[in-house]
């Protein structure tokens, strides 16, 4: 695999949803609930949806809990699902432990799957020439319009900006932060796990300059990038987190920025970096 993003790059999140989590796969769980086929007036595909709900959910009915929406979905949870066969983000036994500990505040994550050979175009906010793309402004749409009222109906789920938060890697972590800047009224914490700053001339810099000074308050933030992803990479994320600051955001108040030792460009090393990054976002109160 080729561990630094390239504009020809074949990302390791795209993928096809596929598979149903069934009783006896050693993957399903009875806190996991996916949800077939969502379909929206924005865009063409329709996306399943897996939603992982905290210990004690089915239990404390009179509670309600903040909400985490991430993309590619498909590789949260479901190793059958996922762009490496067997290789996921561990998340639901990362999130039970952080719970379990102490550490983070009980929450209902949300798994968006994306679209398979229309991810690139719905995770990147501007048309390239030469590559294409720029639907992340429709995509915003369904997730704002759609998938979060549609969640709150379904699930005891808290809505106020404080309490919900929206992730991503790579092309993911890119239209995180896209639309993390362009909602900046509904979302108020931003997982950017290896951002695809590259995209289109690194126009999302151009962007966060833009709109950072309407934004009344700056959404917490983790950013991240492995010191293996490659020196591009490394160096686009790294400018990326001077540009926060320089916009407003406080290290360790409203931003975190993390050199992941060993860290490479998938889901193994993402799955490293989940309970960290639940903690800076979602500590327990």
């Amino acid at each position: 695999m080729n561990l630094e993003p390239q504009p020809n790059e074949t990302d390791s999140s795209a993928h096809t949803p596929q598979g149903l989590l069934t009783t006896g796969d050693p993957t399903s769980h009875p806190r996991l609930r996916l949800h077939r086929a969502f379909a929206s007036a924005y865009l063409p595909d329709r996306r399943d949806l897996i939603v992982y709900v905290p210990p004690g959910y089915d239990e404390q009915l009179e509670r309600s809990y903040p909400v985490l929406y991430l993309q590619d979905g498909q590789n949260l949870f479901d190793g059958r699902t996922s762009f490496i066969r067997g290789r996921t983000w561990a998340l639901r036994e990362q999130a039970d432990a952080a719970i379990e500990a102490g550490e983070v505040e009980p929450l209902i994550i949300v798994g968006i799957y994306n679209s398979g050979d229309r991810r690139l175009a719905e995770y990147t906010h501007e048309r390239d020439w030469q590559m294409g793309g720029g639907e992340a402004a429709e995509y915003g749409l369904m997730l704002t319009a759609e998938i979060l009222p549609w969640i709150a109906e379904k699930y005891r789920a808290r809505t106020e900006r404080e309490h919900t938060g929206l992730g991503g890697s790579s092309l993911g972590g890119l239209v995180t932060l896209y639309l993390g800047l362009r909602y900046a009224a509904l979302f108020g914490k931003l997982a950017v796990l290896s951002p695809s700053v590259w995209w289109n001339h690194k126009s999302i810099l151009g962007y966060l300059n833009e709109c950072a000074p309407e934004i009344w308050e700056r959404p917490r933030m983790w950013l991240d990038v492995g010191d293996k992803e490659g020196r591009r990479t490394i160096h686009d994320v790294e400018h990326l987190n001077r540009r926060l600051k320089a916009n407003g955001w406080r290290p360790g108040e409203t931003l975190h920025f993390e050199h992941v030792p060993g860290g490479t460009h998938d889901e193994s090393s993402w799955a490293r970096r989940v309970r960290p990054m639940l903690r800076f976002l979602f500590p327990a109160r």
